[in-house]
């Protein structure tokens, strides 16, 4: 018996060792796709996808940036979405629902850019403080806010992903503990809306990814 409903997404297991994190390493099951001599329909899908988030990716990096560049933001994408994906079958732990992962993707990217930024655009990066068109009398009110906006963005970015995740799960946990209790007619109901939210987080799996490297890439074209 649960003492919460939030230990459901507890990642250690009943042998007393977190071998639920596992999960994360079922990406590199997927990496050898050139190694194939006819390639699988997974692999020309996962070619197109990789292409269109290329082309995606290269109109938002800065100008000054190399073009491949992109598989950065390219790469974060299929983990979360690889990690995401795996957390909506049955006794798969989801990693991306904790701050753990989330926050251990988003600190050093933030970090690296905001390190890179200081360093080789010093002036751009103090510009940036203090948006165009800004009164005298509010500079100073703006650099705080600013700042403010800028050191916080790791843990929006984290918090929105892990926020996102554990929201649809918990869901569909609170309707999956009603099962036993309403009649025939409102399981029926419940079965409905259970596959309904399925779907949903099938699509939240995919936008929250895609979302977590469009701002990563955002984020460091401010750095240029």
């Amino acid at each position: 018996m649960m003492n919460n409903l939030f230990s459901i997404f507890d990642p250690s297991s009943f042998l007393l060792i977190q071998i639920n994190w596992i999960s994360l390493f079922v990406i590199f099951l997927i990496i050898p796709l050139s190694m194939w001599l006819i390639p699988t329909r997974n692999s020309i899908l996962i070619k197109n996808l990789i292409l269109t988030l290329h082309n995606e990716f290269k109109n938002l990096l800065s100008q000054k940036m190399l073009p491949n560049m992109t598989i950065i933001p390219i790469s974060i994408f299929f983990t979360i979405l690889l990690n995401n994906s795996l957390g909506l079958f049955p006794f798969i732990f989801t990693a991306s629902s904790h701050l753990t992962f989330s926050l251990t993707l988003a600190l050093p990217l933030w970090l690296s850019f905001m390190i890179f930024g200081w360093i080789s655009s010093t002036n751009h990066m103090l510009a940036h403080l203090v948006p165009q068109g800004t009164p005298v009398a509010l500079m100073s009110f703006m650099v705080c806010i600013e700042l403010v906006s800028n050191i916080i963005r790791p843990i929006t970015l984290s918090v929105r992903l892990a926020a996102n995740m554990i929201a649809g799960h918990l869901l569909m946990t609170l309707l999956g503990n009603m099962a036993h209790l309403p009649p025939l007619l409102l399981l029926l109901i419940i079965i409905i809306t259970q596959c309904a939210l399925l779907t949903l987080e099938c699509a939240v799996a995919f936008i929250q990814s895609y979302v977590f490297a469009i701002l990563s890439t955002l984020y460091s074209n401010e750095t240029f």
